[in-house]
């Protein structure tokens, strides 16, 4: 009778460790799961802030650009109206 109390702990023993391990596997993956969604997350972010970047410095490109012809056109009116 005692060898089977003894087996019977050891089986709880081996049991429990069995689900130790699978738990903190589990945890790890969580873990990793949420460090890649995470790091998904800051990707995304900096692809946004790259495009609005972008736009932003397209708006400005393009002002610029109508400023610049503002100015040809301006130049070429004047030359026209004097006799050039």
């Amino acid at each position: 009778m005692n060898y089977m109390n003894e087996m019977t702990a050891m089986k709880q023993i081996l049991d429990s460790m069995e689900l130790s391990v699978k738990l903190r596997n589990q945890a790890r993956a969580e873990r990793r799961a949420e460090d890649a969604e995470n790091a998904r997350r800051d990707f995304q972010k900096k692809l946004m802030r790259a495009a609005n970047s972008k736009l932003e410095l397209e708006a400005e490109v393009s002002g610029v650009k109508g400023a610049e012809d503002a100015v040809q056109r301006d130049q070429l009116m004047a030359m026209m109206m004097a006799g050039f």
